[in-house]
């Protein structure tokens, strides 16, 4: 018996290995691709953008640098901020970056899920003195913003929640009915506002955030590490959780209030807030990385049949580019997850690429 289960973990070991090799092999040229270098002048959606002042909106991003017992490094997530920002920046809106301890925040960076503007955003000199430079929010005059944009990072989860001054600024910002937005970790600044009738202003509202799921399936022990699964916090509230797919962008409006399930809601969510801020967002060609989430999103809902043809429609008739390493990424959970249905499908959709 034990030599029939030695066996069998090791032809699932091998097997998950060949799986890896090949996926790797599916990728090509793509994990070569450097945007090190690039600058946001040379991005035409960024240089080519509304020139008109149309007001300003306000970024806060968290302080808190570690977590756990091993002093484990977080922060605000570089993506996140980078591509509402030039999304901002495009349409006419400058940004100010906050926090609430103010000075230098901490600044946490995926190489793996990097592209151009967030590089151009690192090589971007006015950009980086606002982060390295932040704002104290004990400072702030909330006056002089349309808007407020929460940006997610697991630091947000230890000093955004409990925190008097990030509960005011929600309050100013909803009182005044101007845009509030988070994306990710980044609605823990709306837990434990209250409205002047006692109730928590999440309550009825339609809300989304990391949830449960994408917080557990990397880290089980989130429930001991975080004050709580904002998800379950959200929803104690009183919130009408949205939940969508699995790292998968869901962007969530209700009314003034626009929220992001993760990191890759974030272009849809700061195109949302330029909707609701009263403006029709410039016209951008969606990055790679959008075009495999909105396939993957497809693929989900409707079957591989349906995410097959929009590939082949995005790829071949409009001839935009797709990110094979998103649709690898997405093929990995699927097996990790012992998905292999999933798993041989999405690698099926890889292999049309080439």
């Amino acid at each position: 018996m034990i030599k029939k289960i030695t066996y069998s973990f090791l032809v699932l070991i091998i097997s998950i290995a060949i799986i890896i090799g090949w996926i790797i092999s599916l990728l090509g040229d793509e994990l070569s691709i450097d945007h090190s270098r690039q600058k946001a002048n040379q991005i035409d959606y960024i240089s080519q953008g509304v020139t008109e002042s149309r007001g300003k909106i306000l970024a806060i991003v968290t302080s808190t640098n570690t977590m756990d017992s091993n002093k484990k490094e977080i922060g605000y997530e570089l993506t996140e901020l980078s591509r509402a920002y030039y999304v901002f920046l495009a349409n006419g809106f400058s940004v100010d970056v906050a926090s609430p301890q103010g000075g230098e925040a901490p600044m946490i960076r995926d190489d793996d899920d990097m592209g151009a503007f967030d590089y151009a955003f690192l090589n971007d000199s006015k950009a980086m003195s606002k982060v390295k430079k932040t704002l104290k929010i004990d400072d702030i005059k909330l006056d002089q913003y349309s808007g407020v944009y929460f940006v997610g990072g697991k630091g947000t989860m230890f000093d955004f929640p409990e925190n008097k001054l990030i509960q005011r600024i929600v309050r100013h910002f909803w009182d005044q009915n101007k845009t509030i937005s988070a994306v990710c970790h980044g609605p823990a600044a709306l837990v434990n506002v209250k409205l002047d009738n006692g109730e928590y202003l999440v309550k009825n509202k339609k809300i989304a955030s990391f949830t449960n799921e994408e917080e557990l399936f990397f880290i089980p022990n989130a429930a001991d590490i975080f004050p709580f699964l904002l998800q379950s916090k959200l929803q104690e509230q009183g919130a009408n959780f949205v939940k969508g797919a699995r790292y998968l962008n869901n962007v969530v409006v209700d009314n003034k209030l626009i929220t992001g399930q993760n990191p890759w809601s974030v272009w849809d969510l700061a195109e949302e807030t330029i909707k609701a801020l009263g403006y029709e967002p410039v016209e951008r060609q969606p990055t790679a990385e959008e075009n495999s989430v909105r396939i993957l999103n497809t693929y989900t809902n409707q079957g591989y049949s349906v995410a097959k043809a929009q590939l082949l429609e995005i790829s071949h008739t409009f001839k935009q580019e797709i990110s094979k390493t998103t649709i690898a990424t997405h093929a990995l959970v699927e097996l990790i997850s012992f998905e292999f249905i999933r798993t041989v499908q999405l690698l099926a959709l890889l292999n049309i690429l080439g």
